[in-house]
C-alpha cells in the first residue's frame, strides 16, 4: 500500500512542461529502422482505377514485379458511345455504348459499326435480352471498331477543308492549292490546272467575294470532270486483263461505297476516287470488274482481283484509312 501511494505521488509531481529536464519523462530512444527504397511509381500508374480513398501509398518489394502501366490510349478511351438513333443501351467493359436497334427479316443478329455508332438488328423472334447477350459477347470487337472509327473520323475532320483563297485538298495523291483568279474564265470551264505535281494550283474564275459554297462547288465541279474521263481510260485498260467488259460509267456519291458493279456490265464509281493515287484507284476499279466475273466477295474473287493487282490487301487498307477532306 505504501509502494503504491508512493507511486501516485511521484507521477503528479513530473513536470510534464519540460519533458526533456527530467529523466521520468524521457521516452526510450528505440533503434532507427532501416530504411527500405521504395520504388518510384511509374507516371501511368497515377491513373489506377482504384477509386480514390484506397489509393494509399504501400511498400513496394524490390523483387516485385511492377504492375502494368496503363497506355495514354487506354486513359484517353472514350467513356461513352451513343448512336444518334439510339434506342438500347448497355455497358461494355466499363465503356457506355448505346445503339440503334431494328428488327427485321434475318436469321441472325447483325451488328454494324459505321460513323453514327453501333446499330443493331435482330430477327423478329429473338427477345430482348438475348440481343443484349450477344452484343456483350461481341463486346471485344464493338469497342475496337467504335474507336477505330471515331480515330478515323478525327483525322478526316482534321482535314476538313477550308473553302477560300488559298485552300489545300488532295488531287491524285498530291496536294493542290485553290486560287481565285477573277480576271479569267479559261475558255469557258472557269478552272485551270497549273504547276507540277506536288506544287499544283487550281485556278478557280471566281471573284474574289466569292463564298465558301461557290468555292466548293467551282472544285467539286472541276474534279468530277476529271473523273470520270480518268476512270473510263482505267476500265479500258484493265478490262482485257480479267477478259470481261464493261457497258457503262456512272459517278457515285454514296455514303458507304466506293464502286459497285452489276451483272449487265454497268460500273458505279464514286468521284471522290479521285483524291487518292493512281494505284488506289486502280485496285478499286479492278476490284469491279472482277465482280463482272464473280459477283460476291468469296476466295475464288480475291484471286481473281489479285491476278491483276497482287498487293490489293494494302492498297484496301490504304483506301480505308487515309483520310479524305471533309466537305
Amino acid at each position: 500500500m505504501t509502494s503504491l501511494l508512493q507511486f501516485t505521488l511521484d507521477l503528479f509531481s513530473l513536470d510534464f512542461s519540460t519533458p526533456a529536464s527530467s529523466p521520468q519523462a524521457r521516452r526510450p530512444v528505440r533503434p532507427k529502422r532501416r530504411q527500405v527504397p521504395r520504388k518510384t511509381l511509374p507516371a501511368a500508374d497515377l491513373w489506377s482505377t482504384v477509386p480514390a480513398p484506397f489509393l494509399q501509398a504501400a511498400p513496394v518489394r524490390e523483387d516485385a514485379p511492377s504492375a502494368p502501366a496503363v497506355s495514354l490510349a487506354q486513359v484517353l478511351t472514350p467513356v461513352s458511345y451513343r448512336h444518334p438513333e439510339a434506342t438500347r443501351e448497355l455497358m461494355l467493359s466499363g465503356v457506355h455504348v448505346a445503339y440503334a436497334f431494328k428488327r427485321g427479316k434475318r436469321r441472325t443478329i447483325g451488328f454494324s459499326v459505321g460513323a453514327e455508332g453501333l446499330a443493331v438488328s435482330a430477327p423478329k423472334w429473338v427477345p430482348l435480352y438475348e440481343v443484349d447477350k450477344a452484343v456483350q459477347g461481341k463486346g471485344e470487337w464493338i469497342l475496337r471498331k467504335l474507336q477505330e472509327t471515331r480515330e478515323r473520323q478525327g483525322r478526316i475532320d482534321a482535314t476538313r477543308v477550308d473553302w477560300r483563297d488559298g485552300a489545300q485538298l488532295p488531287y491524285l495523291g498530291q496536294l493542290l492549292t485553290v486560287e481565285l483568279d477573277p480576271g479569267h474564265h479559261f475558255k469557258g470551264a472557269g478552272t485551270q490546272l497549273v504547276g507540277e505535281p506536288g506544287a499544283q494550283r487550281l485556278l478557280l474564275g471566281l471573284p474574289r467575294s466569292a463564298t465558301p459554297e461557290q468555292i466548293r462547288d467551282a472544285a467539286q465541279a472541276w474534279l468530277m470532270r476529271q473523273a470520270k474521263p480518268l476512270f473510263e481510260q482505267r476500265l479500258n485498260h484493265f478490262a482485257p486483263q480479267l477478259q470481261v467488259s464493261w457497258s457503262r460509267l456512272s459517278l457515285s456519291s454514296a455514303a458507304t461505297r466506293w464502286g459497285s458493279a452489276k451483272s449487265d456490265g454497268s460500273i458505279r464509281l464514286h468521284w471522290r476516287l479521285i483524291h487518292f493515287g493512281q494505284d488506289v484507284i486502280d485496285y478499286v476499279v479492278v476490284h469491279e470488274l472482277s465482280h463482272l466475273r464473280v459477283m460476291d466477295h468469296s476466295p475464288r474473287f480475291w484471286d481473281t482481283v489479285a491476278t491483276v493487282v497482287p498487293n490489293y490487301d494494302e492498297l484496301r487498307g490504304q483506301l480505308k484509312d487515309l483520310p479524305i477532306p471533309s466537305w
